[in-house]
């Protein structure tokens, strides 16, 4: 490369660092859930045929260990424990999947705790995921109310005063 190529500024525009607050990605969507576009459609789609792809999966797999305990022959009190603690898990980990895509948990809470027992009952989160992903991206509500109250408290912010305020009359004391 030349002197001369290496001094000239790049061709285009200057892209300026954005002002104000800018929306979180979300997984597998990024940003696009804030005008639902760069395929964001075409996400949501696949993402609620993998999920539940994924669940009838899962159960089919849990169908050939449960038909193994059979043959086994471990006992009926195995096999239904089995049953229930697949059942259980499932449960509570559709409840709190479910519940983490319309609030952020507390600091001090026990989500951590939870992993295994959300990782057991996998069938369940990704049910909850699929019938979210149906309706918008799971946690978009969320971050959308988020993202819009922080851009409301930028404005109001950002907006300017009328009049001076040094200039003001002082208020009357009672």
């Amino acid at each position: 490369m030349s002197d001369e190529q290496r001094e000239q500024p790049p061709a285009g525009p200057r892209s300026e660092a954005p002002t104000g607050p800018q929306p979180e990605p979300i997984r597998f969507y990024g940003t696009t859930w804030v005008h639902h576009d760069g395929g964001y459609a075409l996400r949501r789609a696949g993402l609620a045929l993998g999920s539940i792809l994924g669940a009838f999966s899962g159960a089919y797999l849990l169908r050939f260990a449960y038909e193994g305990m059979e043959i086994g022959n471990v006992g009926t009190l195995l096999n239904v424990s089995v049953v229930v603690l697949f059942g259980v898990c499932s449960a509570i980990a559709f409840i709190k999947t479910w519940e983490s895509f319309s609030r952020r948990p507390a600091p001090s809470s026990d989500e951590a705790a939870l992993k295994g027992l959300k990782a057991i009952g996998f069938i369940g989160s990704l049910i909850a995921y699929f019938l979210r992903t149906l309706s918008e991206a799971p946690g978009e509500k969320l971050h959308r109310t988020e993202y819009e109250r922080a851009l409301a408290d930028h404005a109001r912010r950002r907006s300017t005063r009328t009049g001076n305020p040094a200039a003001r009359r002082p208020k009357r004391q009672k």
